[in-house]
């Protein structure tokens, strides 16, 4: 321990003063910890030392440790609320502001139950903590959110690329909790995804509502294999939930489409590069212009994702631009007339994250909704990285509020970029009062399969199916390296930290054959958590599949343990993969005494990151799988499913 940071957890002023006098360079000093020494200055509680600290020494406020927690987290520590005071006061530190696990000031006083300081925070945001949310708002892979309102209800598109159902509509009536309820495209048939890539199919939908219904949107994105890779297709339906009509294909190439209907009725369909707009027929089935050019963008990177808002008089003009890594943003421009000439806005950008250490990055992607109590807010896309690398949950959907300024342009969260908690909007309506679950059990006996799940590319009929109340699936003769692999079905993973369990019950494993759990990203990279033959022993495996590279982990015999149950020619097995960030943890039951096979420390392949091959836009799923191969029929049963959120990093 240097002698700043005794003289600082002594609170000796006079020490302190003495040693920064003489070496000004020590407050720049570290503890073990690595928190610098103006963080423990506020940390220790002494108010004095604090105020010398920031108002005399060299120490810069803008400082973090190793999570990220900046000097406001140290002076909630210290239990002291003149200091608190002093710092968001004075220093202007913001109690709502995020450390690398999204933990704020206003969350260490609430879990540390000191009511002074929580209570000053409250007064301070004008809310209770309980009248907060917290980013991002859809966990997992939610990406490329498009939203729009009707009456009290709002509903909510986002990108599902090759996984079928295809395009998911989400309901909310408080603009916080979501749930799917159904889906753009849900015909096999019409769904064109069989020979398509992992990270093509449908990208960034948008949603609209107009002439008593509801319109979807988006980009079919086909192979690198022809002339043409883009193509825009268009859904409708009187109902938010669907069934949606047969996609129409509008053979303009882009990306990123929305739908725009102008005063006089007439419809308008944009999208990428800049903002191109042609017009559509009434049904928003064909293009009947050419497309022309609004404007490029503000940033003149990458711009996409356009949309168009007419308010008070003015086109106003939303992009993203930069691309969708660390300079991805939200612009605006606006016009007075709709082909007219667009100026940028001068506060652009309005949404960007620009703290390079905050946990929610890639901010873009924003589109804009009014709530019925006259409100705006934005959703918008974000990532969050593990270590700073792995963004293993995808892109997922996060919620600032949008005011105008006094000359007429719109700002995202006063242009501080994305919020971490923030007041919960007000509604004329009661907000929900549903909460999502940290532990979620289904159990297939309802006789459907929940909205939740997914398969890569529509399975075949009757393939995947509830029967006797347990999910039942016939495995296809081909793995999961394969886009003709029609025997898998995902849930996205929406946690950094989590355990899933289920039970399998399984007759006539023969050689080459296989079923059981998978974290899966796409046919390029995965790993199988399954039971095995080779025809005299039965093994339980993990393999590790990353590109055309496929590797038995983590192995077991488990054959005597299945020859002393009840029924040994019906394989019955408990699995449970527990989740730490990067880390993998596979356990197993066979008669009911649980079994650790091993751990996998670092399955980074699981991300967009993990591998450059391809398009890689989406985000870890687990899920189940059965594997026939060459050898015959297989038919797996699954029980339940069981996912529980376990406590992250803070």
């Amino acid at each position: 321990m240097s002698s700043l940071e005794n003289a600082i957890w002594q609170h000796d002023f006079e020490a302190v003063q003495k040693i920064l006098l003489e070496n000004p360079s020590a407050i720049d000093e570290t503890d073990e910890n690595g928190s610098c020494m103006a963080l423990l200055s506020a940390k220790a509680g002494d108010f004095e030392i604090l105020r010398y600290v920031v108002e005399y020494s060299r120490a810069s406020m803008n400082i973090y440790d190793r999570e990220h927690r900046n000097i406001l987290h140290y002076g909630v520590m210290s239990g002291n609320p003149e200091i608190v005071k002093y710092l968001v006061e004075r220093v202007g530190m913001n109690p709502l502001s995020g450390d690398i696990n999204l933990v704020t000031p206003f969350d260490l006083a609430h879990t540390r139950e000191d009511r002074m300081i929580e209570q000053y925070f409250e007064e301070w945001c004008g809310a209770a903590y309980e009248e907060l949310y917290r980013n991002p708002i859809r966990t997992g892979m939610f990406p490329d959110p498009s939203i729009v309102r009707v009456g009290a209800d709002y509903y909510m598109v986002n990108s599902s690329f090759i996984f079928f159902p295809c395009i998911p509509v989400s309901h909310s009536k408080d603009l916080i909790h979501w749930e799917i309820i159904g889906h753009a495209i849900t015909n096999p048939e019409w769904a064109m995804l069989d020979e398509l890539e992992g990270g093509r199919g449908y990208w960034a939908p948008d949603i609209s509502y107009h002439d008593g219904r509801y319109f979807i949107t988006a980009t079919y994105r086909l192979n690198d294999t022809g002339t043409v890779y883009r193509k825009q297709i268009v859904v409708s339906s009187e109902k938010p939930e669907g069934p949606y009509s047969k996609p129409a294909i509008i053979d303009e190439d882009g990306i990123d489409p929305s739908i725009f209907v102008d005063d006089d009725g007439r419809k308008y369909m944009l999208l990428n590069r800049g903002a191109r707009i042609f017009e559509l027929n009434k049904e928003c089935t064909e293009q009947i212009s050419k497309a022309e050019l609004l404007y490029y963008g503000d940033y003149k990177r990458a711009p996409e994702g356009p949309h168009l808002l007419k308010k008070d008089g003015y086109y106003y003009l939303f992009e993203a631009e930069g691309g969708t890594g660390p300079g991805h943003r939200v612009t605006v421009s606006r016009s007075r007339t709709l082909k007219g000439i667009y100026e940028p806005c001068p506060y652009n950008p309005i949404m960007r994250q620009t703290d390079e250490g905050a946990a929610i990055q890639r901010c873009g992607h924003g589109k804009p909704v009014m709530t019925q109590n006259g409100e705006w807010y934005m959703v918008y896309l974000c990532g969050r990285m593990v270590d700073g690398q792995y963004s293993i949950l995808g892109r997922e959907t996060a919620l600032d509020k949008m005011t105008w300024t006094a000359d007429g342009w719109p700002i995202v969260n006063g242009l501080q970029g994305p919020s971490v908690l923030s007041r919960k909007p007000i509604l004329s309506v009661e907000s929900e009062s549903w909460h999502e679950q940290d532990t979620i059990r289904e159990s297939f006996t309802s006789g459907k399969i929940g909205m939740e799940w997914m398969y890569p590319r529509p399975p075949h009929k009757g393939a995947i199916r509830i029967e006797e109340g347990r999910l039942r699936i016939t495995g296809s003769r081909y793995d999961l390296d394969s886009t003709a692999c029609r025997s898998v079905i995902l849930r996205r993973q929406k946690d950094f930290a989590f355990t899933c369990r289920t039970s399998m019950r399984i007759q006539g494993l023969k050689p080459g054959q296989d079923a059981g759990m998978t974290c899966y990203y796409d046919e390029n990279t995965f790993l199988k958590f399954g039971l095995e033959t080779d025809g005299e022993h039965l093994f339980i495996r993990v393999t590790e599949h990353v590109d055309e590279q496929t590797k038995v982990t983590l192995e077991r015999d488990i054959t005597e343990e299945f020859e002393k149950s009840e029924n040994p020619k019906e394989c019955r097995i408990s699995f449970k993969i527990q989740t730490d960030y990067l880390k993998r943890t596979f356990s197993y039951q066979v008669q009911g005494i649980e079994e650790e096979l091993g751990i996998l420390n670092n399955v980074y392949y699981l991300c967009d990151e993990g591998m450059k091959k391809g398009k890689r836009f989406t985000g870890a799923m687990v899920g189940f799988y059965a594997h026939s191969g060459e050898n015959g029929e297989l038919t797996a049963d699954f029980d339940f499913l069981e996912y529980s959120k376990e406590g992250e990093k803070c």
